[in-house]
């Protein structure tokens, strides 16, 4: 019962999450920064005052599908920030530059994350077939593949926690850089910071859930020992 309820706040607060950052995007996507500079002007000026002039900046198609590709050095920006001259489009496109910027001084956290792309993959496609194909075993076949399956869904739960001070420190670098070089002034740095941390505490729900799902699944596999 502990459990369940646990994982219905993990639930909540990734739900909550979630709305929070359409509802503080939405918001602040309609306050424009006062001197006009679209999303992939203040990306390219980031990265040229970081010293990096290899990453290129590209449009994206979707909503909020921003990111940065460390095996191309490729910074993709949607449409709304790419083209964008928001409070909202600055924030997002400073943060993933700040992406960039932690590849090319090889922010620790990044390295560990980058290198574990494929075990999380590795698990997050078989954890759950193996669990479930173990159980329709029975003997020492049944408990090694559930073991081997949460191990697999483990590797998985450590990708998201890893993820977090990634995410943290791409923030951190993007309202420092704003603020320092004055893209943004004082109430627009307040803007971008609330779209940042509405965004963070998506990666803190997805951590949070996936952490009480791992426990659900030892706890299960101990009882079965038992």
């Amino acid at each position: 019962m502990g459990y369940f309820m646990f994982m219905l706040l993990a639930m909540v607060l990734a739900g909550t999450a979630q709305a929070k950052v359409s509802s503080t995007y939405k918001k602040y996507s309609q306050v424009p920064n006062r001197r006009g500079m679209t999303g992939k002007e203040v990306a390219e000026q980031i990265l040229l005052l970081s010293g990096i002039t290899d990453v290129r900046v590209e449009r994206v198609a979707g909503h909020l599908t921003d990111h940065y590709d460390p095996r191309t050095m490729t910074l993709r920006l949607s449409s709304t920030v790419y083209d964008g001259r928001s409070v909202a489009a600055l924030g997002v496109a400073a943060h993933e530059t700040g992406h960039a910027i932690q590849h090319d001084t090889e922010y620790p956290f990044l390295v560990l994350r980058s290198m574990m792309v494929p075990l999380s993959n590795l698990g997050s496609t078989l954890a759950w077939p193996l669990i479930f194909i173990g159980l329709l075993f029975g003997g020492g076949t049944s408990s090694f593949l559930v073991t081997l399956g949460i191990i697999f869904y483990g590797l998985a739960v450590v990708f998201t926690i890893i993820t977090l001070p990634v995410e943290f420190n791409a923030s951190s670098r993007a309202i420092d850089i704003l603020e320092s070089h004055h893209f943004l002034d004082g109430d627009e740095i307040d803007g971008a910071k609330k779209v940042l941390s509405a965004a963070a505490m998506t990666y803190v729900a997805a951590a949070a859930i996936a952490i009480l799902e791992l426990l659900r699944l030892l706890a299960l596999f101990g009882r079965r020992n038992d």
